[in-house]
C-alpha cells in the first residue's frame, strides 16, 4: 500500500475542492493517504510519502502561492527526492493558467518526477472534478 500526501494552498476554495477529489480517487486505490493545507503539512509528510500532490491558486504575476507553498517547496531544493512521483493542480482566475509550467519546472528543479497536472479556471466543472479523482487514483496506483 502507498503512502500518499495531498499539500495544498487555497485562497477562494478552488484548489480545497481540487484537493478533496485527489483524494477521494486516492483513498479508493490507497487507504494510507493524508490531506493537509500547507500551514499544517511537514517536511516528514512528503519524505516519508511514496507519492504526493501539491496545489496552489495563481498568485502575485503567475506565480504560486508565495506566502506559504514557496516557502514550504524550499526545503527539497537540495534534498535527494528520487524522483519522487509528484501531482499538481490548482486554479487560475486572471491570467491564462501559466503559473502552472513555472510549477512544473520548480518541482522537476527540484528532482520530483511530475506525473501529471490539473489547472482550472476558477471553479472546477463537472468533468475537472472528474478528472481531479482520475489523477488521485493514478497517483496511487
Amino acid at each position: 500500500m502507498k503512502k500518499i500526501s495531498i499539500i495544498y494552498s487555497s485562497n477562494g476554495g478552488n484548489v480545497e475542492v481540487l484537493a478533496n477529489e485527489i483524494y477521494e480517487g486516492a483513498k479508493s486505490v490507497s487507504s494510507d493517504v493524508t490531506i493537509k493545507l500547507v500551514s499544517e503539512a511537514t517536511k516528514e509528510d512528503v519524505l516519508l510519502a511514496d507519492a504526493v500532490a501539491f496545489g496552489s491558486p495563481s498568485k502575485n504575476n503567475n506565480n504560486i502561492d508565495q506566502e506559504e507553498l514557496a516557502p514550504f517547496l524550499k526545503q527539497f531544493e537540495l534534498t535527494l527526492n528520487n524522483n519522487k512521483p509528484v501531482l499538481l493542480f490548482g486554479s487560475y482566475g486572471w491570467d491564462n493558467g501559466e503559473f502552472m509550467e513555472k510549477f512544473k519546472k520548480l518541482m522537476k528543479d527540484y528532482g520530483f518526477n511530475v506525473i501529471g497536472d490539473l489547472t482550472v479556471n476558477e471553479a472546477p466543472n463537472k468533468d475537472e472534478l472528474k478528472r481531479a479523482k482520475e489523477l488521485g487514483e493514478m497517483l496511487a496506483k
